[in-house]
């Protein structure tokens, strides 16, 4: 694995975080590949519009944080990361994690988005599978070899819910992150969204 593997990752986690992490807030009759596409385009160049903006790192965070919620399924995606206690967690210490974890995301890998510009994501192929589409790309960063991705959409909520990297599913590696902080407050959801603040 090269040494720009955590680097690619880190930014494009973002893209499923503020992408990463892509959608339509209302459940379409018949999503199709073409709009599943066209959302993941649009989440690009949200994106893309965010980096060359000029801005400091620290404003755009709230920026990446407005895109994130816009086309992620970010409650679906907090409860994946948070992992089994999700089930037997209140509404409100989910919603509070919710918060706190799109919140996180948004800062963690809005700090890495520079690397991205002067990049792009080009769509290759969609392909269903089940009840997801999974987006093809091909992602050119300046100065790095072209890598493939995969974002990932759920027909049901019209939004992204993954991205893999070459194969390597994110979704996985935060999930790991944050059973290795619940871990560390003790199974409390509560003192686990007091620590992602």
């Amino acid at each position: 694995m090269s040494n720009h593997t955590f680097p690619r990752r880190s930014v494009l986690v973002g893209l499923s975080a503020v992408a990463m992490t892509a959608f339509v807030p209302s459940r379409a009759l018949a999503f199709s590949a073409g709009q599943a596409e066209a959302l993941i385009q649009k989440t690009v160049a949200d994106i893309n519009t965010i980096i060359n903006s000029g801005k400091s790192e620290a404003a755009m965070y709230g920026d990446f944080e407005r895109v994130l919620t816009k086309y992620a399924d970010v409650p679906s995606i907090a409860r994946s990361a948070l992992g089994p206690v999700a089930r037997s967690a209140s509404s409100s210490d989910l919603g509070a994690f919710t918060k706190a974890f799109q919140t996180y995301l948004s800062r963690k890998y809005g700090s890495r988005f520079r690397q991205f510009i002067g990049g792009r994501i080009e769509v290759k192929s969609t392909q269903k599978a089940n009840s997801i589409y999974d987006v093809r790309c091909i992602s050119i960063l300046r100065g790095e070899p072209p890598f493939e991705i995969s974002f990932i959409v759920h027909e049901a909520s019209g939004r992204f819910i993954d991205l893999q990297i070459e194969g390597i599913s994110l979704l996985k590696s935060e999930r790991a992150e944050m059973g290795a902080m619940l871990d560390k407050a003790g199974g409390s959801v509560a003192k686990l969204t007091a620590a992602l603040k």
